[in-house]
């Protein structure tokens, strides 16, 4: 069998070969969030890409994975927010005037400007709330109307932060102008009060901090549950971490790869090299990169001194008045940002895992940073390099119109809105999936239809297999009965053996879901081929169908599913909480009975009908199901949903044979009955010639949008129709009343003429010439064609109208 490759960020190139330290099993740790805001989309493509590779290693390759991540809870931007939000509320406390308050918003106004959009400002007048708009756009119009700053090239993360402040500046200039106070002006406010008060906030109570980061933990939990990310085996957080991170930067300084300063402690990149190490072995080209060195230390460290060397990195930080702490040998201080994963994976895993994770933009500096004081950790002279991560998954980014979405530049939309506004959880795995996990995705209406497409094919094919299976009159043991020498059904196998075969071999091709999920569509298309022909093989068709269900499993589209995932299509909710039958089935008894009487109201004498009221027993079938453990509510509801079918079909089939008056009775009753009585139920009832009506689970809120689009439709043709009634009549109003006009008295009220021949037609013109003989052969045609119009006119109104 072909081996496992993957994509290894410490090997780039070409997929490499996937072998964990120990057989059977894979260590794994991955980088959680830092809880300082709501997580994004951006979020969701990391974790649930992440997600998906940890599905298939656990549940089409077998590995047991023992899989670690952690909350960054202590962080310069949870600093900044949590601080900058406690100095807002007292500041609001205040009892400042209008005049006052709109004094300090003025001063916040301008200070923002001058930091983050100095073209505003640079040798002109005094900027205001009402000169602002104009020096807006002549400063930065190119860049708004989606140009660059240079004029040059494409925009990028610079030109993403214009915007960003510009609607920051906007707001503000807005409530300058409303004299509305704070409101609107947060975002200026913010960095200004820092700016005036950081240094007076009490942090020995950590509260400010913690009630921040622990509400934005639950909420990236919230977000993560429904996304149907499986939880971590194991999670760790950098506060319960401290002592341990303290006893880690003591080690790394007594092996000579560290140094304190001034109350910080920084890693020494050039005795870390000297002792034969390799740094920045992810990103060797970023290696000297000073934006990213800085993005990497934190906007609070700026200030930090002492540093050998610029490329040295904080692995302990002295804390300043109005920032957390905690004791060390070094004086109250915290922990650096890439330190706290080294300590808590090591913790967890050891000296040596098999994968470590995050997404791209973490590799330079967070992972480089992150393996270098590892690995000084626990390098032993004369041994060479220590291997402390054997592969390195990097999650591609996700950007819109080519910039990332980042929290920073607040070009985000939050999970939390996503699933309320833009996608399900599902669809929103299937544009993932679609993708490669370590290429960028670039979220377009292509890549969304694509996506839609799919996951409508699957889904349609799910439930038709359940329908006919269902119409069979009881499920089969599906794979367990068949055999490739079936005569019916032998080439759907075979596509469905080939179909495996494929998927696996995309899968062991660094976990290519894009060629997986082209696989499946394959299949299910062959498969719906299949079963539009006459007499289908249901056992063949339930194996494609139970194969292509523990697939979408394994991917986590299904979030009622569980592992082994042996079932047919999406599960139910109900039938994954273990729902109380005779609670799960009550709906569709009460619409059973509702149908029933209402048949029985017709009072129809054709005796098949009268054999469907009496013959029927769906509590009985629903006892057995019950009695038998089955907890699938789409299964108990069967016996009910039939037998509500077979009234309607009954009705079908006699109304041709009914008085007008029964038959517009029963016609009625029939669309009731699937468009209303069933549809706000989950099912959709097919009709079908010569045999009973299939019935299909499908989702309430789907089929009852396709319903109001059809009323919808129908009320608009309606309209559009009773318009063009409306039109004709109105043309045809004008046209009588412009032919009621005697042909002789067409031109006698025009004042471009004084003197008529007998028939009306002008002879001489107001200024008393003659008519033009050209004019004349003009108007004569004009009065011999009113004359016919008047004519009908009278034909049809008689001459005395």
């Amino acid at each position: 069998m072909a081996a496992i490759t993957v994509h290894n960020s410490l090997k780039p190139g070409v997929p490499v070969p996937f072998v964990p330290r120990e057989e059977g099993k894979v260590s794994w740790y991955a980088c959680g969030p830092t809880t300082y805001d709501l997580s994004h989309l951006g979020h969701a493509r990391n974790y649930v890409s992440t997600d998906i590779i940890r599905r298939i290693l656990m549940h089409h390759f077998g590995f047991r994975v023992n899989f670690v991540m952690n909350y960054t809870d202590v962080d310069d931007k949870i600093i900044i927010k949590a601080r900058r939000n406690r100095l807002l509320e007292l500041e609001r406390e205040k009892p400042y005037t209008p005049e006052q308050t709109r004094e300090l918003v003025f001063k916040a106004f301008l200070a923002y400007a001058d930091s983050n959009l100095p073209r505003l400002v640079a040798d002109q007048p005094a900027l205001d709330e009402q000169n602002y708009v104009a020096r807006r756009d002549a400063a930065y119009g190119g860049v708004l109307a989606g140009g660059t700053l240079s004029g040059e090239g494409k925009p990028s993360d610079a030109e993403a932060k214009v915007k960003m402040h510009t609607n920051a500046m906007d707001s503000a200039a807005q409530s300058l102008q409303n004299g509305s106070g704070f409101d609107g002006a947060e975002d200026i406010l913010l960095p200004y009060l820092d700016s005036l008060y950081r240094e007076t906030i009490d942090t020995s109570d950590q509260t400010i901090f913690t009630d921040l980061t622990q509400a934005m933990e639950k909420a990236f939990n919230d977000d993560m549950e429904a996304l149907n990310v499986l939880p971590p085996d194991a999670v760790t957080r950098v506060t319960e971490y401290v002592p341990q991170i303290v006893a880690f930067v003591e080690q790394i300084i007594e092996k000579g790869f560290a140094y304190e300063s001034n109350g910080s402690v920084y890693f020494d990149i050039a005795a870390f090299e000297k002792a034969g190490n390799t740094y920045a072995r992810l990103r060797p080209e970023s290696k000297n990169d000073k934006a990213l060195q800085e993005e990497g230390e934190g906007s609070l460290s700026k200030s930090l001194e002492g540093k050998k060397r610029s490329g040295d990195f904080a692995l302990w930080k002295k804390s300043k008045p109005g920032e957390p702490y905690w004791p060390s040998p070094w004086g109250a201080g915290r922990p650096g940002w890439h330190i706290e994963c080294s300590v808590m994976a090591s913790d967890k895993l050891g000296d040596h895992m098999d994968i470590h994770s995050g997404g791209i933009d973490l590799a330079f500096p967070h992972h480089d940073n992150e393996l270098a004081q590892s690995e000084a950790y626990f390098h032993q002279c004369g041994k060479g390099e220590h291997t402390w991560v054997n592969y390195f998954l990097h999650m591609g980014h996700l950007s819109i119109s080519g910039i990332k979405m980042s929290k920073s530049l607040k070009n985000f939309q939050t999970i939390q809105d996503a699933l309320v506004t833009t996608y399900t959880a599902r669809n929103m795995r299937v544009v993932f999936l679609m993708g490669r996990w370590n290429d960028g995705v670039e979220i377009s209406p292509d890549m969304r239809k694509q996506a839609d497409n799919w996951e409508s094919t699957v889904d349609n094919f799910f439930t038709n297999v359940k329908a006919k299976v269902a119409e069979a009159g009881a499920t089969t043991d599906g794979v367990k009965d068949l055999s490739l020498e079936a005569t019916t059904g032998q080439g759907l196998l075979a596509e469905l053996e080939q179909a495996k075969t494929d998927l696996d071999a995309a899968l062991r091709n660094s976990f290519d879901t894009f060629g997986a999920m082209q696989v499946i569509l394959r299949l299910v298309r062959n498969a719906n081929i299949y079963m539009n022909k006459s007499g289908p093989n249901l056992q063949a068709l339930e194996a494609a169908a139970r194969w292509v269900t523990k697939i979408v499993g394994i991917f986590g589209l299904d979030a009622t599913a569980c592992a082994p995932y042996d079932n047919v299509g999406w599960g139910s909710a109900s039938a994954a909480s273990n729902a109380d039958p005779q609670t799960a089935v009550r709906p569709y008894a009460a619409a059973y009975s509702k149908v029933k009487g209402d048949v029985q109201g017709l009072d129809l004498a054709e005796a098949s009908v009268k054999a469907a009221l009496g013959q029927q027993a769906p509590d009985a079938e629903f006892a057995e199901l019950e009695k038998s453990g089955e907890r699938d509510v789409e299964k108990l509801a069967m016996p009910y949903l039939r037998a509500t079918s077979r009234l309607r079909d009954e009705l079908r089939a006699v109304v041709s044979t009914l008085e007008p008056k029964s038959r517009q009775a029963v016609l009625e009753l029939s669309d009731r009955i699937r468009d209303y009585d069933l549809t706000d139920l989950g099912v959709q009832l097919d009709d079908q010639v010569d045999k009973p009506s299939l019935v299909k689970f499908v989702p309430a809120a789907k089929l009852i949008a396709a319903r109001d689009e059809k009323a919808a439709m129908v009320a608009e043709k309606a309209k559009q129709k009773e318009e063009a009634r409306k039109a004709r009549e109105k043309a045809e109003a004008e046209k009588w009343a412009k032919a009621k006009l005697p042909p002789g008295e067409m031109f006698r009220a025009d004042a471009k003429y004084q003197e008529w021949d007998a028939e009306g037609l002008p002879t001489k013109l107001a200024d008393g010439s003659e008519v033009p003989k050209s004019q004349l052969k003009k108007l004569k045609k004009e009065w011999e064609r009113q004359k016919k119009v008047h004519e009908e006119y009278r034909v049809k109104f008689g001459s005395s109208a």
